[in-house]
């Protein structure tokens, strides 16, 4: 599928975004994992989470989807010992979080199963989950050094372990705590610098104790979870790509209603704030222990900045888009630290630079991040995103809002993973 954007002569709206992908995906393993049912609002429908739910299924998880969006999901689960061995090869698609977290989860059971995906997945290294899972007791094979998939894994009796993770990762860190709710002892977990938290915040609704103090993160094994309700807020990573279109230009202006500002999720708002850009938070307020505000950006002149160290977990999934902003600020904008890039989806950093550049950006590409020089004027022309990144291809479309003439973005499908009504909202705040 192609993606047509021409040139906005100004943008601005009020929208919502759909709920966030990855407390959709822990919502649904939780409440698998839980004695009792689950109701979760406001879960995202879009291919990777019900890629989810599809795994859940096959693992003898009940799950109930309404056809209304408005009615929420519901998951009736009987405890980690309930789930069976799945008949074939468990599909994650081209969802990582979705590999990670099962890893942790099939850690610890007694049966053997495979985690498989699309091409582009099958890329994707899953060492630093297998490293300390196998650290655990539990024998994870995948292909080549790198563990990648397809990832077989046998589990059984596992014990606990303290391990200092080499690179901050939610996903890694979630892996490691879901294996040690099955695990002998406590299991501690040492961050390099913090990462989302959303694991832990819902393992505590759910009934779990998790322990954190500086950049310990610990769990005791055995313990229950017990169902409860989740109401899922609107995806700040989603919602990055109407900020970044509001603060393109001066004037321009944004409302997104309803986002999750967790803390360790808002690294954008702070670059935006860097870049000069304005960052209004209005109706605050927080549903099942996560908060949420209504934002606005409002368009000024932008200045450069330098995104990197313990800002990148924060915000690695922006990176691109906020490349795509660099390219219209004052100044070298320096983004480093950031060599998780290459491991997404796409090597994102070769791909943006590839990609602006043939819209006329100046953008050098860097071992671990990228040289964007501005302000640049963007021209419209074909540009392409890998198949199943989605956030290159929203990148590009949100570029083609400033080019001159239009831009088509090649393999869009993508976009359907995560956010399957952006090309509609695109169009609401293009004037």
């Amino acid at each position: 599928m192609n993606l047509h954007v021409s040139p906005a002569a100004t943008v601005s709206g009020s929208i919502e975004v759909p709920g966030d992908k990855s407390i959709s995906h822990r919502a649904a393993i939780f409440g698998a994992l839980a004695q009792g049912t689950t109701r979760v609002s406001n879960f995202l429908r879009a291919g990777d989470t019900l890629g989810t739910l599809a795994i859940l299924r096959e693992l003898g998880a009940t799950i109930r989807l309404p056809d209304n969006p408005a009615e929420a999901l519901e998951i009736e689960g009987n405890g980690f010992d309930d789930l069976h061995t799945p008949q074939s090869t468990l599909d994650c698609g081209n969802s990582g979080t979705t590999t990670r977290l099962m890893m942790g989860v099939l850690a610890g059971q007694s049966f053997c199963s495979t985690l498989g995906g699309d091409a582009s997945l099958s890329r994707r290294p899953m060492d630093r989950v297998q490293i300390p899972l196998s650290q655990m007791g539990a024998d994870i094979r995948g292909e080549g050094e790198r563990c990648t998939p397809p990832i077989t894994i046998r589990g059984g009796d596992l014990h606990s372990i303290e391990y200092a993770m080499p690179v901050a990762s939610a996903q890694v860190k979630s892996a490691i705590l879901l294996a040690g709710l099955r695990a002998q002892g406590t299991t501690t977990i040492i961050e390099p610098a913090p990462s989302r938290d959303h694991t832990e915040r819902m393992l505590r609704g759910f009934g779990v104790e998790v322990q954190t103090q500086n950049d310990h993160v610990s769990v005791r094994g055995g313990q229950t979870l017990y169902a409860t309700d989740v109401s899922v807020p609107g995806d700040i990573s989603s919602a990055t790509f109407f900020f970044v279109a509001a603060a393109l230009r001066p004037g321009w202006e944004v409302t997104v209603r309803g986002v999750g500002v967790n803390p360790t999720r808002t690294g954008v708002l702070d670059v935006l704030r860097a870049m000069n850009a304005e960052v209004l938070l209005s109706n605050g307020r927080e549903s099942g222990g996560e908060a949420l505000a209504d934002v606005t950006i409002r368009g000024r002149t932008l200045q450069a900045t330098e995104i990197g160290g313990a800002l990148i977990p924060r915000l690695v999934d922006e990176l691109p888009v906020l490349a795509l902003l660099a390219t219209q600020a004052q100044g070298t904008t320096l983004i480093r630290d950031a060599g998780e890039m290459r491991v997404k989806e796409s090597d994102r950093i070769a791909v943006i630079t590839r990609e602006l550049s043939k819209l006329g950006a100046r953008i050098e590409e860097q071992p671990d991040g990228m040289i964007i020089y501005g302000p640049t004027k963007l021209t419209g022309t074909i540009v392409s995103s890998p198949k199943g990144d989605h956030r290159i291809a929203m990148t590009l479309a949100i570029a083609g809002l400033i080019a001159e003439g239009e831009t088509t973005i090649e393999n869009a499908d993508a976009v359907t993973s995560s956010f399957p009504n952006f090309a509609d909202l695109l169009e609401q705040i293009r004037k």
